[in-house]
């Protein structure tokens, strides 16, 4: 491939981060460009429509200062590549990959193009292995297994720049493999003090170390926007499949990137669908959420940790729905824990890993791991109905089985559910137990009478 010039009376609209040609030679869609101005600079962009006779770039970074006379574009014969070395750790990059640390720029030992290479199925392994997240609520009851991608659904004013920070400073593997774990976060479409967040907890945990980190803010090109995974996934899938390593990806925010996909949707002219997101989303996202998963004969996983604030709350909101279809669960936040200031307010019963069974139990996690699982979530759904009829009837009206369930339900939620600081698994099933100890025995359908007279029986011996 090669550099090509197009003429400078090519420009022929100018509308937000798109720039309109005519279209003067062959060029491919993806080619990455360069556009100067008469102001000087020189900006990256990438083709992002081709037709017989007009081509449109998606410039990244600021048009202000462009003009439709005396602009020039550099047409470079390539994708958009992202150079990745062993130096990546530790390092923190704009939302186009290039090192805003402060330091010099990464040894490229690879060069490679940003929207990856698609997996064939065959040559997929299936996700296996627990990841431990340091939140109660996902790794006992909702558990993260490498090669998976779970995404947590948030709301505005929802602590989930908290949640994904404390994971991606706690995140770990057990045993031997807790070596060879490496984190990728990228934010996307954040606001400034956001982002100085991210970097300043990042650095106060000692996390910065085992991470790369993608900043896009809010006041960046929407365009610029759309690349922002995209770069993060091929750091991670640079650290997962050619240096072997366990990789979790953490995205926040998926909906800054579904609204930036329709504002240059909307600029290309393209026909709205559901809510004015282009017709495309669904596809589109599957790009970014199906690079996650594990290869035959590569040692490394790419895990995805994605996460989306629903507008209103509305979790059938096109792109809440959208991503249920792709990935393989869902973490939901839920407002009015969040009003009794339980953190992580996580609303467990429309929450669901579906891939939990391939990377717990007996060899993996603990024997014991699925069957408490199982009996907290139905001791915790017995407990919600036991609300509702209590305010029928009143606490005094219910049978005593009922009442252990409406003060099991409270305890659940602000010492089970809340919790203070990250725990291990190990301090995740202890509390479990725990909060199993006040039930009536007869009521545990869900443990066999080993799984009661070890665990519960001895703490009834203790006490």
């Amino acid at each position: 491939m090669f550099e090509r010039l197009i003429a400078e009376d090519a420009a022929t609209r100018i509308d937000g981060p798109l720039l309109f040609l005519k279209r003067e030679i062959e060029v491919g869609y993806n080619e990455a460009v360069e556009v100067a101005g008469r102001d000087g600079r020189v900006r990256l962009g990438r083709i992002a429509a081709v037709d017989e006779e007009s081509l449109i770039v998606e410039v990244l970074a600021d048009t202000a200062g462009l003009s439709l006379e005396g602009t020039r574009v550099r047409f470079l014969g390539k994708p958009l590549r992202f150079e990745a070395g062993p130096g990546l750790l530790g390092r923190v990059f704009n939302g186009v990959g290039r090192v805003i640390d402060g330091g010099p720029p990464v040894a490229a030992a690879e060069s490679l193009a940003i929207d990856g290479l698609p997996i064939k199925p065959v040559a997929r392994n299936a996700p296996k292995a627990f990841l431990e997240t340091g939140v109660t609520a996902i790794d006992l009851l909702n558990s993260l297994v490498r090669g998976q991608k779970l995404p947590i659904f948030s709301g505005g004013g929802l602590p989930h720049d908290q949640i994904a920070v404390s994971i991606a400073a706690h995140a770990r593997l057990p045993g031997a493999e807790s070596q060879n774990f490496a984190i990728v976060f990228a934010g996307i479409g954040v606001p400034h003090e956001s982002a100085e967040y991210f970097r300043r907890e990042m650095e106060r945990s000692g996390a910065l170390a085992r991470t790369v980190l993608f900043l896009n803010l809010a006041s960046d090109s929407s365009a610029q926007r759309l690349l922002t995974p995209r770069f993060a996934l091929t750091a991670a899938e640079y650290l997962a499949f050619h240096e072997g390593k366990h990789v979790l990806v953490i995205l926040t925010d998926m909906t800054n990137y579904c609204e930036a996909l329709r504002e240059v949707s909307a600029s290309r002219g393209e026909v709205p669908a559901r809510k004015g997101y282009p017709g495309y989303m669904y596809s589109d996202l599957a790009t970014l959420y199906e690079r996650a998963g594990r290869i035959h004969g590569l040692p490394g996983s790419l895990t995805q940790l994605p996460i989306l604030t629903m507008p209103n709350d509305d979790i059938t909101h096109p792109i809440p729905d959208l991503s249920g279809y792709i990935t393989e669960g869902q973490i939901v936040l839920d407002r009015e824990l969040h009003r009794r200031n339980i953190y992580p307010p996580i609303k467990l019963l429309p929450s669901l890993s579906r891939l939990m069974k391939d990377g717990t139990g007996e060899g993996m996690t603990h024997a014991d791991h699925h069957a408490l699982a199982a009996q907290l979530y139905a001791a915790y759904a017995r407990a919600k109905q036991a609300r509702v009829l209590a305010g029928v009837v009143g606490e005094e009206g219910l049978a005593p089985a009922d009442r252990s369930f409406l003060a099991f339900g409270d305890a659940f939620e602000s010492s089970f559910i809340g919790q203070p600081e990250p725990r291990t698994l190990e301090q995740s099933m202890a509390v479990g137990w725990e909060m199993l100890k006040d039930l009536p025995r007869s009521e545990l359908h869900r443990l066999s009478d080993e799984q009661i007279e070890g665990h519960l029986g001895k703490q009834e011996q203790a006490a």
